[in-house]
């Protein structure tokens, strides 16, 4: 028999909840990270640190934290049809997407690097890459999958410039701050987005093996000129963009056209959507099957060169995609270092116990070095007219790509780890951003592209390679590790025997040998003697935790901090 309970005794409670962290949220992302701060400062963006706090401010807000969550459970749909049987055509996300959308694009997310050709006769502003670079940085820690169509449109800039006539048409619809997810055809909007559609279901990586055809709408074409396409792309992300960069076969080979969903009398344009991706991740972002059925598009360039327009986008996205990984590592980062202050475990913090001290010190030292390995890269992008960092652009893309979003996915499931149970469970955003860890490695060209893209540098520019090595030997100064580091990565590149198959072992090593002279010329002497120590001089290891036993943790620890300990 049951006793009843005591008249005083509150039904139904059966515990108090204690020993949990404080909600993450309401966080400055930008003031609560310090190697962000000092990337920004050190690589020409420090003019826009006001504008830059009040960004990290709006990004970490619960507001805009909440938006993330409700985008990422409110998967888009697609309506092919609408209720009388008529082609839609039609993506529809639900309204935290588009609350998303407003933000980073009223922060010129979708055309910073490019801001000044709004203005006729305007240099571009110095520092412009980086500052950009930070708030994509922050915004991607918001909400990741939106900023794909945010990154596409800033991308497709210097690929549109290769047509003029293109170009001033749709300019002026892109560098504006203004967002409008209307479908209707571009003259009637406010703003515009651009997407990307260049792999076929036969092909994939191998562009060239694309099938679908492009012909003259009249005459013989040429650049500018309209052509009707035909065919199929396996992936066309953020459908609902108001134009896309297609690749197809025209009768000079593989060429760029520029495809808008509209045609110029308002009609739709000869885009069916077949069906949205069910994706591991980036969920609030739709990417969709397309054929082309009698498509209108505009030729961008010659034709027969369509791969060297379009990599002028594929180059700034894949910037974009180490910035976001980096973004990604240290929002899980700061989840983890906050349970840890909060959480007692054994009568003490659970960021007291060694054990777990070494664990979050060795996230640290890898989340720093991409951080900074991205921001050097960003600066790259600035100083288009300095020969020293066009080379470090040409060469150091695949390379940051490559390594910064490789090593997304293991910190991230150590950062889950850190949280246990807590953060294996969706309602906090870990699992989330975990499933989208791997897509920046992926998208954008995979880790094989990146080794074969660094590969054609080494064997057609070589003089790139030397001059980018150059200042990495400078760098390494006195240390004797990284003058080490720099004759190993010296004896592979040569030995063009076995150049071939060991391409991503060549990535790899010139990433971290980067990363370790950045750190030892900027970082605190905890940062860069443990990173170079065990990334460059360590044995073994496959987890982390191991090899800085004899590191200052705590000063580790403090610095990457996000409540400043």
């Amino acid at each position: 028999m049951s006793q009843k309970p005591t008249e005083d005794a509150e039904p139904f409670v059966t515990h108090q909840v204690t020993n949990q962290s404080p909600l993450f949220e309401d966080i400055n992302l930008f003031a609560s990270d310090q190697a962000l701060r000092d990337a920004v400062e050190r690589e020409g963006g420090g003019g826009a640190v006001k504008q830059l706090n009040a960004f990290g401010l709006t990004c970490g807000s619960a507001e805009a934290l909440e938006h993330g969550r409700l985008a990422n459970e409110n998967l888009p749909r697609l309506r092919t049809h609408d209720r009388q049987g008529r082609r839609l055509d039609l993506v529809e996300y639900h309204p935290s997407y588009h609350a998303c959308m407003e933000v980073s694009i009223a922060e010129g997310l979708n055309c910073g690097s490019f801001a000044h050709l709004a203005t006729a006769g305007t240099q571009p502003r110095s520092g412009a890459n980086v500052e950009r670079a930070a708030a994509f940085y922050m915004a991607c820690q918001m909400e990741a999958g939106h900023c794909c169509p945010v990154t596409m449109t800033n991308a497709s800039v210097p690929t549109l410039l290769h047509q003029p006539d293109i170009a001033a048409e749709w300019l002026p619809r892109i560098l504006k701050r203004s967002y409008d997810p209307g479908f209707a055809p571009a003259p009637e909007k406010r703003a515009v987005t651009i997407g990307m559609a260049m792999t076929e279901k036969q092909g994939g990586t191998d562009v060239r093996a694309n099938a679908t055809l492009a012909e003259p709408a009249s005459g013989s074409g040429g650049p500018g000129a309209e052509y009707v396409l035909t065919g199929h792309k396996w992936f066309m992300s953020a459908p609902m963009s108001d134009a896309f960069l297609f690749l197809a076969q025209a009768k000079g080979g593989l060429s760029c056209f520029l495809v808008p969903r509209f045609r110029p009398d308002a009609s739709p344009n000869g885009l069916a959507l077949q069906r949205l991706k069910d994706k591991l991740g980036n969920r609030s972002n739709a990417s969709s099957e397309v054929e082309l059925h009698k498509a209108s598009g505009w030729l961008v360039g010659e034709e027969g060169r369509g791969v060297p327009a379009i990599m002028e986008m594929v180059t700034y996205t894949r910037l974009d995609c180490a910035i976001s990984s980096a973004g990604l590592m240290r929002f899980a980062l700061a989840h983890a270092l906050h349970h840890a202050e909060h959480r007692t475990v054994f009568q003490k913090r659970l960021v007291d116990h060694a054990l777990m001290q070494h664990v979050l010190a060795d996230l640290v030292l890898d989340v720093e070095a991409a951080t900074a390995l991205a921001f050097r890269l960003a600066r790259s992008f600035d100083r288009a007219e300095d020969p020293r960092a066009s080379a470090w652009r040409r060469l150091m893309t695949p390379i940051t790509k490559y390594w910064v979003c490789k090593i997304a996915p293991a910190v991230l499931a150590e950062t889950m780890e850190c949280l246990g149970g807590n953060g294996y469970v969706e309602e906090l955003p870990i699992a989330r951003i975990y499933r989208e860890a791997p897509v920046n490695a992926i998208w954008e060209g995979s880790g094989n592209v990146m080794a074969l893209d660094l590969l054609r540098v080494l064997q057609r520019e070589p003089e790139i390679a030397g001059a980018v090595m150059e200042e990495l030997g400078q760098a390494a100064g006195d240390d004797a590790l990284l003058k080490s580091a720099h004759a190993r990565v010296q004896a592979i590149l040569h030995d063009p025997r076995l150049l071939d198959l060991r391409g991503r072992q060549l990535v790899e090593r010139l990433a971290v040998l980067a990363a370790g002279a950045i750190l030892r010329a900027h970082a605190p002497a905890a940062i860069a003697d443990t990173f170079i120590a065990s990334r460059i001089g360590g044995g073994m290891r496959q987890t982390y935790g191991q090899g800085i036993e004899w590191a200052d943790t705590r000063a580790i620890l403090a610095r990457a901090s996000p409540n400043g300990r």
